[in-house]
């Protein structure tokens, strides 16, 4: 069935900056005025990497955690909590990157939409409906078992 793989975590993090401070530029009062942007600033902080021990030192994500997806929302979540603190922040999110696959297969998931399965051309048979898989056999058969829809009738497009 569907796998989902989660990577490229990430905190969007929007600023309002109203001071050059709040953007790192310090000592300047006395040399420049500032002028905020007319709109909040977005921009995204990636965690270290799991496997960074050092400068120069690193190993594979894996070799370090048992959860590389669990440790790196943790991880982001810290981030989070520590920016939120900044009075030139805004708001704060954690976001990743999601990939769905088929466990049979290993293409990428897609199922029949609504519209799709109202399409003869587009089933297996007259038992395909929304939510089936497209991508093989094996999920679509996988797919029709937990459900109990009939199997694809003999003859049906594979």
């Amino acid at each position: 069935m569907k796998q989902t793989y989660r990577d490229e975590w990430r905190v969007m993090v929007t600023l309002k900056p109203r001071r050059p401070a709040d953007l790192g530029l310090t000592g300047l009062d006395d040399l420049a005025e500032f002028v905020a942007p007319s709109g909040p600033l977005t921009v995204a902080v990636l965690p270290r990497r799991l496997g960074k021990l050092s400068a120069g030192m690193s190993v594979s994500d894996d070799m370090i955690s048992r959860d590389t997806e669990g440790d790196y929302r943790r991880r982001c979540e810290d981030i989070a909590r520590e920016l939120r603190h900044r009075p030139q922040v805004d708001g704060v999110t954690v976001r990743c990157t999601e990939t769905h696959t088929c466990s049979h297969c290993r293409l990428r998931w897609e199922v029949l939409t609504a519209d799709e399965a109202a399409d003869p051309a587009n089933c297996q048979d007259e038992h395909s409906v929304e939510g089936e898989p497209v991508c093989c056999t094996a999920a679509i058969v996988e797919f029709r078992a937990e459900r109990g829809i009939p199997a694809i009738a003999e003859g049906g497009a594979a």
